[in-house]
């Protein structure tokens, strides 16, 4: 009853050219089949762009995913807000953070592998030059976080939720026009909800959303700002230190800012594309490499560390890292390996990173030292 009551007002609404308000769903399993009923993303005149009460955002390093393009949101309901923390901010019951995946298009309509920013600040997303791919809900209940994927249809009018996820296989061209093949994998809702369980047996939480990942500029439609500082004026945020005194910031992905360190830019992709499962409570953490940031350059970030139970995956390579030589570590093999029993992150792509090898790669053969 509740829900035809919602889809009403949200018909009498749009009647009146007003869009509604996102659903809010604190507790219970009715959830939408359809991504329009969240009310998250307009989708019009040609574009899709968040709401009008939703915040799109950015990371400084992202996760990678066969690249492609993302398209982040975040909402919270009226008067709530969340609680600064260095690591995992406290979200109040009710927030929904979604997460676009798109490839650009050129004039030919064909998919492009392009590291350029293709969000238009005012508009959002040209349809005409963006393929969708599915959107990724990620909804905090009173009982924890529920992640739910919805895949876009051919016509990009709508996106379904699709429990077992989706496999599309699709070809990129790069700058020279060489064609990629990607065998791109929309995951069920059990890898989404594995993939968050960055401390084994404390359930799901948000991984991008970070305080080191969102302590960077974004440009809004009325300019640009820091995020957090963004995130506390519209009172999305609370408890942010003054002056930003002490909050932790992530390598800028693809453009380091002036005097960054490569082992910073290193750390940072680490961090993003593995400490999620490779940190001192993460699923792991059993390896005993650990690399997440607070964990300091040493042994258990893989330096002269013989690998643990690797098999196969080691590549009979003898240790995760050996300094100056990415030939003889363990870590380049699996982050440039495509074979699923072998490659890292386990999910999550079926290409190489070709720029994140590069960059592990340049990190690797600058550490002095031998094994």
């Amino acid at each position: 009853m509740k829900r035809s009551l919602f889809l009403l007002g949200a018909l009498l609404l749009a009647a009146c050219g007003k869009q509604p308000a996102p659903l809010y769903l604190p507790e219970g399993d009715k959830y939408p089949q359809t991504l329009s009923e969240w009310g998250l993303l307009k989708l019009g005149d040609g574009h899709l762009q968040a709401a009008a009460e939703v915040l799109p955002y950015d990371l400084n390093t992202p996760l990678f995913t066969d690249y492609a393009h993302k398209l982040r949101t975040v909402w919270m309901p009226a008067g709530e807000s969340a609680q600064y923390a260095e690591e995992h901010f406290d979200y109040p019951v009710g927030t929904v953070l979604s997460k676009t995946f798109y490839y650009p298009k050129d004039q030919q309509g064909r998919l492009r592998q392009s590291n350029l920013d293709d969000r238009d600040p005012k508009n959002g997303l040209t349809l005409a030059r963006v393929q969708l791919i599915e959107t990724r809900i990620l909804l905090k209940q009173k009982t924890g976080w529920v992640a739910l994927p919805y895949v876009w249809d051919a016509q990009q009018k709508e996106a379904h939720l699709e429990w077992a996820g989706e496999s599309q296989t699709l070809s990129l061209l790069d700058d020279q026009d060489r064609a990629l093949a990607v065998d791109y994998q929309v995951p069920d809702a059990n890898q989404c909800a594995g993939c968050h369980e960055e401390r084994h047996g404390e359930g799901s939480n948000p991984l991008g959303p970070k305080a080191r990942h969102l302590n960077k500029d974004f440009v809004y439609a009325e300019g640009s700002d820091n995020q957090l500082k963004q995130w506390q004026q519209r009172g999305l945020l609370k408890g942010l230190p003054v002056e930003f005194a002490g909050v932790p910031q992530n390598a800028l992905w693809g453009h380091p800012r002036e005097g960054e360190s490569l082992e910073r830019q290193a750390r940072s992709y680490l961090d993003a594309n593995c400490a999620h499962c490779h940190n001192p409570k993460g699923p792991a953490r059993t390896s005993g490499l650990l690399l997440d940031p607070a964990t300091p350059l040493g042994i258990p970030v893989g330096l002269c560390k013989q690998p643990v139970a690797a098999g196969k995956g080691s590549g009979d390579r003898l240790v995760d890292i050996h300094p100056g030589h990415p030939e003889k570590s363990v870590l380049i093999y699996r982050v440039e390996s495509v074979d699923p029993s072998v490659m890292m992150p386990e999910l999550g792509r079926s290409v190489v990173h070709q720029e994140g090898g590069e960059l592990l790669t340049r990190w690797i053969v600058s550490l002095d030292g031998g094994c």
